[in-house]
């Protein structure tokens, strides 16, 4: 990292721990809430951040895989079943845990992620973001390199992401229990079994 950098490091630590301290102070007042928006200088911090812990030869790799209709499926259904619990099918973070975490989930089809390059997002998925809600996948045996590369493809998609495929990841989102209840209800419906009816009437006889 060179001297700027950690200088930049520097500078957005001390800020954090000013800033940290200045809350600190209200903590008995307001207290610490991670339904809170962060504030603009929060966002900044976080943004030079993340900016000065990328190793510098991050930014330079090259994405060793082809963008083609085969590697944007598979990044899809990847996407659909590991990263959208947070960042939304389309990228835009609006989901129950992503509006809850502290700093919420960021709308990755907007500048501030679509211009960093493709290995800083390599980086990023494989590594995780400190202090955020980001894990870090990289290791894992269920994630290789290869998912990272082809979820790095699946991002830069994000801002022409179409209805259909958006319907198509809805199938492959990961249902709890209320979901597959209620999938299972309306399945019986359009067979023409209408089990509460049932119910009811058998109690009546």
């Amino acid at each position: 990292m060179s001297r700027v950098k950690w200088f930049l490091f520097g500078a957005a630590l001390v800020g954090v721990i000013a800033f940290a301290l200045g809350r600190a102070l209200l903590a008995n007042a307001h207290g610490f809430s991670a339904a809170e928006q962060p504030s603009t200088v929060e966002r900044w911090i976080a943004r030079v951040a993340r900016s000065a812990a990328l190793p510098a030869d991050a930014r330079g790799r090259a994405n060793p895989l082809p963008n083609n209709p085969a590697v944007l499926a598979e990044a899809r259904a990847h996407w659909a079943d590991h990263c959208a619990g947070c960042h939304s099918n389309d990228g835009s973070g609006d989901t129950l845990l992503g509006k809850r975490t502290y700093p919420p989930a960021p709308d990755m089809r907007l500048p501030a992620t679509q211009q960093m390059t493709d290995g800083e997002l390599f980086y990023i998925i494989q590594n995780g973001i400190r202090l955020t809600a980001m894990p870090a996948w990289g290791g894992g045996s269920a994630h290789d390199e290869q998912d990272s590369w082809k979820l790095v493809h699946f991002i830069r998609h994000l801002p022409q992401l179409t209805l259909e495929e958006k319907k198509e990841m809805e199938k492959l989102n990961p249902k709890g229990p209320d979901d597959l209840k209620e999938e299972e209800e309306e399945k019986k419906f359009l067979k023409g079994e209408d089990t509460h009816e049932a119910e009811v009437g058998h109690h009546h006889h």
